[in-house]
């Protein structure tokens, strides 16, 4: 689970540019939280919204985002650690894998994606890292990654 300033901000980020889905939501309106689940859809648009959400907990990877309500709208939040700093040092990143990388990274680039590392940066030329709307740092690997 990551926590999101914006859900709506976040949502369109994981959805449009990484290709995801919201399979199911839940929404607690007296805590004032919100969470949305995400995976890659796996039927090929054939499961219903109602199969989604009761599958979700049998997959192999669902991304869960949580959003207090309010802080999309707080100029005095000052955003989440995204464990790659101090302070808050501890999670690192997701991954995704792509068919082609290059590819990839060229579409992230011409869509305004924050690159953390890109292709040609470092030693490691086969794997790059976006930022999400929140700073999280999203590792991208090729399909065929050794």
């Amino acid at each position: 689970m990551i926590r999101v300033k914006d859900a709506k901000e976040s949502i369109a980020f994981y959805t449009d540019v990484i290709g995801m889905e919201v399979i199911s939501e839940y929404h607690n309106n007296d805590a004032k939280f919100s969470l949305y689940f995400l995976a890659f859809d796996r039927s090929d648009g054939k499961d219903s919204k109602e199969a989604k959400d009761s599958g979700r907990m049998r997959r192999e990877g669902v991304l869960e985002l949580t959003h207090n309500h309010g802080t999309e709208s707080d100029s005095e939040f000052k955003g989440y650690a995204n464990g790659n700093q101090d302070p808050g040092r501890g999670f690192g990143h997701i991954a995704i894998s792509v068919d082609d990388i290059e590819a990839a990274c060229e579409r992230f680039e011409r869509l305004g994606v924050r690159f953390q590392k890109r292709l040609t940066d470092g030693k490691m030329k086969n794997i790059a890292f976006i930022l999400d709307p929140d700073g999280y740092w999203i590792e991208v690997v090729p399909k065929n990654f050794t």
